[in-house]
C-alpha cells in the first residue's frame, strides 16, 4: 500500500499535514480548490520536489505575488502573507468579540516539557494532534479573553511557556517514559493549575475535570521502530527525493523508515508550496540534519 503523493502537473500543490481525525491527512491546494490524502501507518510514502517553492498564501488565498520562499522556511510564506495570516489568527488577539467558546489546555511532549495553550471548543482535540502533544487534559473553558487570560496567569505563575520549539519535541520523541509517568506528570501539573482557581482565575472560565489523554497510539509512536530517529530533512531542494515507508507521526512531523534501516524525520512545514511528484521505493536525497544535534550530513546533495 502506498500513501497518496499528487502528482502536479495540473498545479496541485502539498499544504502539508492536517490532524481533523486521529489520522494524519496530507493537504493539497490548486488555486481555491481542496484535496486531501490520507495517510497509512506502514504504508510508502515518497515524493520528488520540482522547481521552486513558492508562497502559500495567506487564510485561504493565493499569494498575489507568486513569491518564491526559501527552502528552509517553516512558514512557507512570504513576508507580506506571513503578517496577513498573523493579523487574523487567535494569537495576535484581534477578535476580541469573538463569541465562540474556547478551551485552556495543558500539554506535555516529554520529560521537563510541558506547555499552556488556548483552542477554539469546536475544533476538539486538532489543535493538540497538530502540534504533537504526547499526552494533555483540558483544563478550562469560556470566552476566548477568559480563556486567554487564565494562559497567562499559569504561565506566569507556573513557569510554564505557551510554545515549545518542534526541534526540542523531536529530541526526546524516541526515548518517552512509560504511560505511568506520562500521565503523572499531566496530573501534576493539573493540580498546581487548578490551585490557583480564585487567584487571578477568571470567573468566566468553566474548569474541567482532569481527564489525560495519551497519544503515543495515534501517533503511532508505540509501534515505531527501534532505533529511534536521529536524522531529520534539512529542506528540499529541486530534484530532491525522499521517500520510504510512514511509521509514525506527530504534530507536521512524519516518520519515515528508509532504505539504511534508519528512520528520517521529515517536518511538513518544510514541503508546503513545493510541486511533488510521487516516488515509489525507499530513497533518501535530500539535505539532512541531526536531530537535536544540529550537525549537517553531508554527501546527499
Amino acid at each position: 500500500m502506498t500513501c497518496a503523493v499528487r502528482e502536479t502537473g495540473g498545479g496541485w500543490r502539498c499544504a502539508g499535514v492536517r490532524w481533523p481525525r486521529e489520522v494524519p491527512e496530507l493537504g493539497w491546494s490548486r488555486g481555491g480548490d481542496r484535496r486531501v490524502s490520507v495517510l497509512a501507518y506502514g504504508a510508502g510514502l515518497g515524493f520528488r520536489a520540482v522547481g521552486e517553492r513558492h508562497c502559500v498564501g495567506a487564510r485561504g488565498n493565493v499569494c498575489p505575488l507568486g513569491a518564491v520562499v526559501p527552502g528552509r522556511s517553516t512558514g512557507g510564506r512570504c513576508a507580506e502573507c506571513a503578517r496577513l495570516d498573523r493579523a487574523h489568527s487567535v494569537a495576535a488577539d484581534t477578535m476580541a468579540d469573538d463569541p465562540r467558546t474556547y478551551r485552556v489546555y495543558l500539554a506535555w511532549f516529554g520529560p521537563g516539557m510541558v506547555k499552556v495553550g488556548i483552542t477554539g471548543e469546536e475544533r476538539g482535540a486538532a489543535r493538540l494532534r497538530e502540534q504533537g502533544a504526547v499526552v494533555f487534559s483540558w483544563l478550562g473553558r469560556g470566552p476566548l479573553m477568559a480563556a486567554r487570560r487564565t494562559e497567562e496567569v499559569l504561565r506566569a505563575a507556573l513557569g510554564v511557556p505557551d510554545r515549545i520549539p518542534y526541534a526540542k519535541k523531536r529530541s526526546v520523541r524516541g526515548q518517552l517514559p512509560g504511560p505511568e509517568e506520562r500521565a503523572g506528570a499531566v496530573a501534576e501539573l493539573y493540580a498546581r493549575a487548578a490551585a490557583l482557581e480564585g487567584r487571578g482565575w477568571p470567573e468566566s472560565l468553566e474548569r474541567l475535570p482532569l481527564e489525560v489523554v495519551d497519544q503515543v497510539g495515534v501517533f503511532g509512536l508505540d509501534r515505531a521502530p527501534d532505533p529511534a530517529p536521529v536524522r531529520a530533512v534539512r529542506e528540499l531542494v529541486d530534484g530532491g527525493v525522499l521517500a520510504g515507508r510512514l511509521v509514525a507521526a506527530a504534530g507536521p512531523d512524519l516518520h519515515l523508515a528508509v532504505a539504511d534501516g534508519g528512520v528520517v524525520v521529515l517536518d511538513t512545514r518544510l514541503i508546503t508550496g513545493w510541486d511533488l511528484m510521487a516516488e515509489t521505493g525507499s530513497d533518501v536525497r535530500v539535505p539532512l540534519i541531526d536531530i537535536g544535534g544540529g550537525g549537517v550530513q553531508g554527501g546527499l546533495f
